[in-house]
């Protein structure tokens, strides 16, 4: 049985709050997807994950607690508790430079830029805003961005976060700077933490394409997912986020990006061998760095098929029509 995490990244957005949004403002459209009376946000996504008998998993980033103040964050949290989904930490360090009073001198977009005290600081300091905001201590961490290095990795050791899913083949060398190499697809421990990479795909002979669900399409995330299991992949983690329903601007919903996480549900939920699972599930064994499973080969047809989906995409819902 290969596991799948699906895996949002639920964060506020520091660009939003640079151009003067609020925290209402700001959770209406990162966190609810908010557009007109309707929302595609969190609860959307949580609504399909039920409807399939699904269980997700919901980064939380806290660290706009620094600069709007906890209660958002609990606004965050109480709807992902309530219906049983997993919350773990997630962390965006730009928010440090707008923070009332910074825990640490140093700035950086991302939480592997800091030394290895400030990230345990850091992180430290996140975990203990997601647990007053309701959430049970997390026992699993994602940086921003991918952003981390090894130095994450021993912070989190340190602090007794054993999970973590930080590594992303595809971002590997910039941002992602943890010390295992692209070829690595199942779990494994790394200085001391259970490293869980995020899935990818080749999408060219030499080139990563990620599992996120507007990274790839149906068809590419139903075949790599048949792929995993025939592989006896122990895992295989997709990521999208909680404002990932919308238009880049969220001015709109995404129809297309929408169709591909329904498709991805019925996927999983439809397949023998595949099936949804949080950290907790996870077993406390984990594969060695030397037993790697083999990735999903590129294939011309279905690249030529998402270029084609994504351009279409682009035109409907990514450029407003200006009337004439």
């Amino acid at each position: 049985m290969t596991r799948v995490l699906i895996t949002v990244d639920t964060e506020l957005s520091a660009l939003f709050f640079q151009h003067g949004a609020d925290a209402d403002a700001n959770f209406a459209a990162s966190i609810e997807g908010r557009v007109g009376a309707r929302a595609f946000g969190i609860g959307w996504q949580m609504d399909r994950l039920g409807a399939y008998g699904l269980t997700g998993v919901f980064f939380v980033d806290p660290m706009p607690a620094l600069v709007y103040g906890p209660e958002v964050i609990t606004r965050v949290v109480a709807p992902i508790v309530a219906r049983g989904h997993e919350v773990q930490l997630h962390i965006h360090t730009e928010w440090l430079e707008w923070a009332v009073t910074p825990p640490v001198a140093a700035r950086g977009q991302n939480i592997g830029d800091f030394t290895l005290e400030d990230q345990a600081t850091l992180i430290a300091l996140a975990r203990a805003l997601l647990i007053d905001a309701g959430a049970p201590s997390p026992s699993a961490f994602r940086a921003g961005n991918y952003g981390a290095n090894d130095d994450t990795l021993r912070a989190l050791a340190t602090l007794g976060i054993a999970w973590d899913s930080s590594f992303n083949a595809a971002y590997l060398g910039n941002p992602c700077r943890i010390g295992l190499t692209p070829g690595q697809i199942d779990p494994v421990q790394h200085l001391g933490v259970n490293e869980v990479p995020v899935a990818g795909i080749f999408d060219r002979t030499d080139s990563i394409r990620h599992a996120q669900v507007c990274a790839l399409s149906a068809r590419e995330m139903a075949v790599a997912l048949d792929h995993a299991a025939m592989m006896q992949q122990s895992t295989f983690a997709i990521v999208t986020h909680s404002f990932e329903m919308l238009s880049r601007d969220r001015a709109r919903a995404n129809p297309m990006v929408m169709r591909r996480f329904e498709a991805l549900c019925a996927h999983v939920a439809a397949h023998p061998d595949l099936q949804t699972a949080g950290f907790a599930d996870l077993p406390a064994g984990v594969v060695s760095p030397d037993t790697y499973s083999t990735r999903l080969s590129p294939s011309m047809s279905r690249r030529l098929v998402r270029l084609a989906e994504q351009a279409v995409g682009t035109l409907l819902y990514e450029r407003r029509i200006r009337s004439v």
